[in-house]
């Protein structure tokens, strides 16, 4: 993707890349994407048309396509992987099984690559836990517009600000060079989706707390989440000693339970591709739990 955008941020592409490749080996998606996927997923009642075509930037990853498919069981996928290790896993992971209706009554799932165009319009781009890891922002909504038809949504979760804030006070106060990339604010990317072309942003986010019982499992689980892709992280690789001290640091993360504790903001927000240009910068905030309501509302309705 060519960086063209003056909201281009501080990333390693050459270090994405190398997760990206890890990743793909691993048994199955990031433990927290598949649970955002889940999270997201509720806002599909929103939709009152089903869309007939749906692209998932980032499918493998993102752990979306069983829930996009058990929701939309008709519509058309089209798989968007970043290179070709994960491209091969979501082909294996989209091929409906010979015995169930999908594989004969809905067009073939497609994977392809993010460096590709599909042929035909979506109306639904679907990133589940991407946008975050992304060089340059504005340009990628600029093609998820671009790949919907006329009215289609866009719809993404990624992470936010204060995401891991305990580590990075702790790296801060030890004089540690960071251990994470900066992660953009919801406001900044409500902005950003209508300079893409989309109107009536709607932002919104919340904040988890995942416990953990030992500082081992927490670097594990970090790890599996990608890793540090900063480009003033630590040079080369760290010794021993240095995980020892590190271990040794966690500890004042314990919470009252004696469990290691770290924050994780979680921003969604979805648009739609507008029929006429967008003149002006909008952008709509729904409470959290205001969000949750509507969302019950529209069940009872489909019930």
């Amino acid at each position: 993707m060519a960086v063209s955008s003056e909201a281009t941020r501080s990333i390693d592409e050459a270090a994405v890349a190398a997760v990206q490749r890890r990743l793909a080996r691993q048994t199955a998606p990031p433990w927290l994407h598949a649970e955002i996927a889940g999270r997201m997923a509720e806002r599909l009642l929103l939709f009152k048309t089903p869309p007939r075509r749906i692209i998932d930037w980032s499918s493998f990853l993102g752990a979306s396509a069983p829930r996009l498919t058990a929701t939309f069981p008709n519509a058309a996928m089209v798989a968007i992987e970043p290179c070709e290790s994960l491209l091969e896993r979501s082909r294996v992971s989209l091929r409906a099984p010979w015995w169930t209706a999908r594989r004969w009554k809905v067009p073939s799932a497609e994977a392809v690559l993010a460096s590709t165009t599909p042929p035909e319009p979506a109306q639904l781009v679907w990133a589940n836990m991407v946008l975050h890891g992304v060089a340059d922002p504005p340009a990628l909504m600029q093609r998820w517009q671009r790949m919907l038809s006329p009215g289609g949504f866009v719809m993404f979760s990624c992470l936010g600000p204060d995401t891991v804030r305990e580590l990075t006070a702790l790296y801060a106060r030890l004089q540690w060079p960071t251990p994470t990339i900066a992660f953009v604010d919801m406001h900044d990317l409500g902005d950003m989706l209508v300079h893409a072309g989309f109107a009536d942003p709607v932002m919104d986010q919340e904040r988890l707390t995942v416990h953990w019982n030992s500082a081992a499992s927490l670097c594990q689980d970090l790890r599996l989440l990608g890793g540090n892709v900063s480009p003033d992280r630590y040079p080369g690789l760290r010794t021993p000693r240095w995980r020892t001290a590190l271990h040794a640091a966690l500890a004042t993360l314990r919470d009252g339970s004696g469990r290691y504790a770290l924050t994780f903001e979680i921003v969604y927000g979805h648009a739609f591709k507008a029929e006429l240009p967008v003149l002006a910068p909008t952008e709509t905030q729904v409470p959290l739990a205001e969000m949750r309501r509507l969302l019950k509302s529209a069940r009872k309705t489909i019930d």
